[in-house]
């Protein structure tokens, strides 16, 4: 089986969750037996027609079918080199597009939508990655609010034109239920990529050198936005003694909000904002307690991130929270920045709780596995090729 899984514009994306996110989901199929970009031959047609979701349980494509998975190949490319060779190409009565069995996208923007259409039109499967929502789009650029409201139209839109629809937590299943978006929809998780934070312990010195860090190091990893609880973070940073550090990139050009500008031009003194970083690990290795007063989530790959790294991990409490992570087992969650700074300072005061929090985070992070995600995965690609063919 030959599956199109798109991300458009990817280099644009790079330094995104969307991009992590597709990144895992090609490493998760190929070690479960799949190929990358491989070369086939092969095409199908078929009757356009949906077909029922399983709702999404983790053990719902366990079935005779997933004992005896097909082998995936996977092509990254639509347009098989630049997109300027298709009227050519046209010209010359080839496809525009590669061929494949199932198209898979992670992106909204045009080239997307080509690809939809072009899977419709030729009778092809199409599953579309609900990476964007409304909910989460709020607060992270500037005039990111107003245009929330047109964007949750096209959406609605856009997703609907799918077989299935696939998210990452059953809260961003509600949200695209709630459009109304016209598809079946089911959850499945982001994961997380263990091996990507292997030796990020020896990280500790040389990133702790580099940003001037001593003691506790109260941090966060991503894309600076006031979504993810900017704010928050920097008026905790004001209310107690330890290093607080963002690691992640900011915009500071016309796209960046007010909030992100004034907070990224005038930290409080024991705020560091590092931009972008090489390599993650940095850190999970120079950092002692992940804080992730995000108002607004799909899943949160840092998360799963921190407690891979077997970090203590304190998160603002949030229904698309409660599906994954536990207070006072693998987490603390907190609703107001007093329960965070209470929450911060019996960390820092208890190795114990430090000790046990994190070590529960590893078992929960080993459920979100990217072999988890490749083994729900492949059967459903399989799901979307029978109903097509019936």
């Amino acid at each position: 089986m030959r599956v199109l899984h798109y991300l458009e514009r990817a280099s644009l994306l790079e330094r995104s969750g969307i991009s992590t996110a597709a990144e895992q989901q090609r490493a998760a199929i190929e070690r479960i037996g799949g190929r990358s970009d491989a070369e086939s031959d092969s095409g199908r047609n078929g009757d356009d027609q949906r077909f029922e979701p399983d709702g999404g349980r983790e053990d719902s494509d366990s079935s005779p079918e997933s004992d005896s998975r097909p082998a995936i190949e996977l092509v990254t490319d639509p347009w098989d080199g630049s997109p300027r060779s298709l009227p050519s190409r046209l010209r010359r009565g080839e496809s525009p597009v590669v061929d494949y069995d199932v198209a898979h996208c992670h992106a909204i923007g045009p080239g997307s939508v080509a690809v939809a259409r072009h899977a419709k039109r030729t009778g092809r499967p199409l599953i579309l990655h609900a990476h964007v929502t409304r909910e989460d789009f709020r607060e992270s650029f500037r005039a990111s609010n107003a245009l929330s409201r047109p964007l949750g139209r096209y959406l609605r839109w856009f997703y609907s034109q799918a077989d299935l629809v696939l998210c990452p937590s059953e809260q961003t299943k509600r949200h695209l239920e709630a459009y109304p978006v016209d598809a079946p929809i089911e959850s499945i998780t982001n994961g997380v990529d263990r091996d990507s934070l292997t030796g990020h312990e020896r990280f500790r010195d040389p990133s702790r050198e580099r940003y001037d860090l001593e003691g506790p190091v109260v941090f966060a990893l991503g894309n600076v936005f006031e979504r993810k609880g900017l704010s928050t973070f920097c008026r905790l940073a004001r209310r107690t003694p330890y290093e607080f550090v963002w690691f992640g990139p900011y915009d500071d050009g016309i796209r960046a909000s007010r909030t992100v500008e004034y907070w990224t031009a005038n930290p409080p003194e024991n705020v560091t904002f590092t931009g972008w970083i090489e390599d993650k690990r940095g850190a999970f290795g120079a950092g002692d307690v992940f804080c992730f007063p995000t108002h607004a989530e799909n899943q949160g790959i840092a998360v799963l991130e921190a407690m891979a790294c077997g970090k203590p991990v304190v998160l603002r409490d949030l229904p698309v929270f409660e599906e994954f992570y536990t207070h006072g087992t693998d987490c603390l969650k907190c609703q107001t920045e007093r329960e965070f700074r209470d929450a911060i300072e019996r960390l820092v005061a208890d190795p114990d709780l430090r000790t046990r929090l994190g070590a529960n985070a590893r078992q929960t992070a080993h459920r979100h596995a990217l072999e988890r995600v490749g083994e729900r995965l492949v059967p459903i690609y399989c799901r979307v090729m029978r109903h097509q063919t019936t």
